[in-house]
C-alpha cells in the first residue's frame, strides 16, 4: 500500500523508478570522478631507484662514521637497531648503539670503507653483504690499527620512503700470521 503525501505531485508508474535509477547512477559516476580527480598513491620505486637509495644511506652512514657524526648516524637508525659485532653481545636499540659509537668517536679517528658485493631487494626490506677496512688512531696518540672483513645488514623502508639499516653484523678476517680482532683463540 502506497501512502500519499498530501500536495506532492503524483508519479506516473514506473517513473519513481527510472528517477530512483538516474539518481543512482548520478551519484556513482561523481564519485568515480570525485575518485579519479583525487591523487593516487605514488607507484612503488624501481630496483634501480631503490639501489640507488640505499647507495645513498650507506654514504651518509659512512660519512658520518669517519666524520665521529654521533648525531647523523643516530638519525639513520631505528629504535630497534641490531648490531652483532665479534667476540661481544649484541648492541640492541639505538641507545646502547650510539653509547657504543659515541664511546669510540671520543677515543679513536675512524677511517672506514665498505665495498658492497651483493644488494637484494624485497618489498619493504633489503639486505647488503660486502667487505670493509677500517683504520683506528687512538686520539691520545698511538699506532694506528688496521681490520678487513665482511658484513651483512638489513634494512627497512620507512613509512616515509627513506631506508634505514635495522640490523648490522661483520667480522674480522686476521692478516696472515696473526690472530687479528674477531680471529678464533688458538
Amino acid at each position: 500500500m502506497v501512502t500519499r503525501v498530501p500536495g506532492v505531485p503524483r508519479v506516473p508508474r514506473g517513473l519513481g523508478v527510472r528517477i530512483a535509477l538516474g539518481l543512482f547512477a548520478a551519484i556513482l559516476s561523481s564519485g568515480v570522478a570525485a575518485a579519479q580527480s583525487k591523487p593516487q598513491p605514488a607507484s612503488r620505486p624501481t630496483l634501480e631507484q631503490d639501489l640507488a637509495a640505499i647507495t645513498e644511506f650507506n654514504r651518509k652512514y659512512l660519512k658520518a662514521i669517519n666524520d665521529g657524526d654521533i648525531a647523523t648516524l643516530s638519525s639513520l637508525t631505528d629504535e630497534g637497531h641490531i648490531m652483532i659485532t665479534p667476540g661481544r653481545p649484541p648492541l640492541i636499540g639505538k641507545a646502547a648503539n650510539d653509547a657504543a659509537n659515541g664511546g669510540a668517536f671520543q677515543r679513536v679517528k675512524i677511517d672506514e670503507t665498505w665495498t658492497p658485493v651483493e644488494t637484494v631487494v624485497s618489498g619493504d626490506l633489503a639486505y647488503q653483504r660486502g667487505t670493509y677496512t677500517v683504520a683506528a688512531t687512538p686520539k691520545a696518540g698511538g699506532n694506528t690499527t688496521k681490520t678487513s672483513g665482511h658484513f651483512l645488514r638489513i634494512y627497512q623502508r620507512q613509512p616515509n620512503g627513506e631506508w634505514r639499516m635495522t640490523h648490522d653484523t661483520f667480522n674480522s678476517v686476521p692478516e696472515p700470521g696473526t690472530r687479528g680482532q674477531g680471529a678464533p683463540p688458538q
